[in-house]
């Protein structure tokens, strides 16, 4: 019955074809004005969202050691990166908690870099792959290496830009070996960054820079959450993951508790082990930055939340606001699918007074009241399927529009899509109810009749 409907139905259309086209140009420019808008609103929530997480709201940093007071456990009361107590497997854990995003085992040492003639003691990182996704840095030629040089223990290395001014300032590094701590390593690209210190920095293996020091700890594990805002419960998830995998007792006071809100694990002065290690965030990183280890743990414990609760707040106010807005402009744009819905609903009811000999034909031969109406919001859920196909197509070229030529960030989702050609067919039904109803309520001699 349906199929035969949509045949009718299609058969209608193409008989006034200029007048189905009007319906649907009504119908297409709503949908594209509605699908513009949600493009527009969550592109400028992205952006928002991402200009946050610049501000250093999804990195944090779980160090092996912890600031301590004296008399402690060796492995413990060493300082920050020091110690021996985290494990690759304890990145692996740390993956799995609610809402991280990427997570790279780290190893770092510094050593003598050199390349023919030329000598640089200089910062080495040994790490994952996902590494660079942390951080903004621009390979100016070259990539970064692969899951399998980690797994293989490589000798391969990226370096930085400072870094690769020093070692070949007139000639292009990759391909070519420098050798580290008396090792050769292939140099597979090099990079560009904001960051001075990491601009003059070798990135190698993980796994490689182990076997070269002889170690099988991480000096830390670098992540970022998800999304803005989010690391602060992941620094609380992060603590007692770890006490647990590394057999320490669970007590922890209410100081402590908070220091991890703040970018810092405090020590965990009242349980009877401390922690051994210390989360931070990259706020708090800057902020203690070159300061004497007394005088940051002194700055980090006394001041708990300090980078997370200002930058969470500004990003829930924001992506409130983009939210707002988003509803805003869609509530806007609603007005013109609306338009379109009503030219739906006078061209059906133009199409009945038309067809009107037709609908007593059809019921004098037998159709039910209900199969006109079926026949009728078909043609009306054709005419809005058609006009949202073509408006979702308009709406793409629209946003394309916008993003090029005046740089408004405009992003369309799939449930953007979804939600219009969804919305666009129930604006046929709802607009094509009214007079598929009148048509199925004729009087079958009446209809006759008409002429």
């Amino acid at each position: 019955m349906l199929k035969k409907s949509l045949r009718i139905a299609m058969a209608a259309l193409k008989k006034n074809k200029l007048r189905t086209g009007l319906a649907l140009l009504g119908m297409t420019i709503g949908v594209a004005a509605v699908l513009t808008m949600f493009a527009l609103g969550t592109g400028a929530q992205q952006n928002v969202s991402s200009e946050v997480k610049s501000a250093g709201t999804t990195l944090l940093f779980v160090r092996a050691g912890n600031f301590t007071k004296g008399g402690e456990e060796a492995k413990i009361a060493t300082g920050m990166g020091s110690a021996s107590t985290l494990t690759p497997d304890d990145a692996v854990a740390i993956s799995n908690v609610d809402g991280v995003a990427h997570v790279s085992s780290v190893v770092r040492a510094r050593s003598w870099i050199s390349h023919n003639q030329d000598k640089q003691f200089a910062e080495v990182y040994g790490t994952d792959f996902d590494y660079p996704k942390m951080f903004d840095w621009t390979f100016e030629k070259g990539k970064f290496f692969k899951s399998g040089s980690v797994q293989a223990s490589e000798n391969v290395v990226v370096i930085g830009s400072t870094l690769r001014d020093q070692l070949f300032p007139d000639e292009n590094p990759v391909g070519q070996q420098i050798e580290i701590h008396g090792t050769p390593f292939t140099v597979k690209g090099w990079f560009s960054s904001n960051d001075e210190d990491q601009a003059a920095m070798a990135v190698v293996p993980y796994t490689a820079l182990q076997k070269l020091t002889n170690t099988h700890s991480l000096s830390q594990i670098t992540l970022t959450a998800a999304e803005a805002g989010q690391a602060s419960q992941i620094a609380k998830d992060i603590v007692p993951l770890l006490r647990q995998r590394h057999h320490l007792d669970q007590a922890k006071n209410t100081s402590a508790t908070a220091g991890a809100l703040g970018g810092f694990q405090g020590a965990g002065a009242n349980s009877a082990t401390p922690d051994d290690f210390t989360v931070k965030t990259q706020a708090s990183e800057a902020l203690t930055k070159g300061l004497n280890t007394s005088v940051a743990a002194f700055i980090l414990a006394n001041m708990p939340q300090m980078d997370q609760v200002n930058l969470q707040e500004m990003s829930g106010t924001l992506s409130r606001a983009g939210q707002t807005m988003t509803a805003l402009l869609a509530a806007i744009a609603t007005i013109s699918l609306i338009v379109g819905g009503i030219g739906i609903m006078n061209i059906m009811l133009m199409s009945v007074t038309e067809r009107t000999r037709e609908i007593g034909i059809r019921r004098a031969v037998g159709a039910r009241s209900r199969d006109v109406l079926m026949q009728f919001l078909v043609e009306a859920m054709t005419l809005g399927l058609a006009g949202g196909v073509f408006g979702i197509l308009l709406g793409f070229l629209a946003s394309f529009v916008i993003t090029t030529v005046l740089r408004w960030p405009a992003e369309v989702s799939i449930g953007a899509i979804a939600l219009s050609l969804g919305v666009s067919v129930a604006t046929g039904v709802f607009f094509g109810f009214y007079p598929a109803r009148r048509a199925s309520m004729l009087n079958p001699i009446d209809a006759l009749r008409f002429e």
